[in-house]
């Protein structure tokens, strides 16, 4: 079967030999890479810091309008894992518990406390909690992304963990 056969250069190797250099990527869905492409997995590599917060930065765009412009000046920030001092407060158990955190005055409290001395509300997104999730779920990198920094920001806007699980239903994200 000459289909399934593919030389060197069509499975990206380097003339004269050798693995092909690992492709950052990894956004690529789950669902989309068939039997024949499982190959292609091997040269894939985990999405870098900067590249979660690419992913991050398209899915924020992608959000309503009038939604993002409440987001004036929230901060979106990834990093691989929680700080010691987050996990403790969070009484978490693991540093995988957590995928995202928002830290800051919410909208509803905004006006209450004086901006003087007060640091930009962020929003984190932990990287290695959320691949970890990826890969134990079947959803693809982007809509875990998209559902963390929604969860987050539902956190700014005064929302409780049972309003944004009712919105997230309804919105079937």
């Amino acid at each position: 079967m000459s289909e399934t056969w593919r030389s060197p250069d069509q499975l990206g190797r380097r003339r004269g030999g050798g693995v092909p250099p690992p492709v950052r990527c990894g956004i690529i869905p789950k669902e989309q890479v068939e039997m024949s492409d499982a190959l292609k997995w091997r040269t894939l590599e985990a999405p870098s810091l900067a590249e979660m917060e690419e992913l991050a930065d398209e899915v924020f765009a992608r959000l309503p309008e009038p939604f993002r412009r409440l987001c004036a000046g929230v901060v979106i920030r990834v990093e691989d894992f929680p700080t010691d001092e987050v996990l403790e407060e969070m009484e978490a158990e693991s540093p995988f518990d957590l995928l995202g955190l928002f830290q800051g005055i919410g909208l509803a409290q905004d006006e209450a406390v004086a901006p003087t001395g007060r640091l930009p509300n962020m929003i984190f997104l932990y990287r290695r909690p959320i691949l970890d999730y990826w890969a134990e779920h079947e959803e693809t990198l982007g809509h875990v992304v998209a559902h963390v920094l929604v969860h987050e920001i539902g956190h700014h806007f005064g929302f409780s963990d049972d309003d944004m699980e009712r919105i997230e239903a309804a919105a079937d994200l």
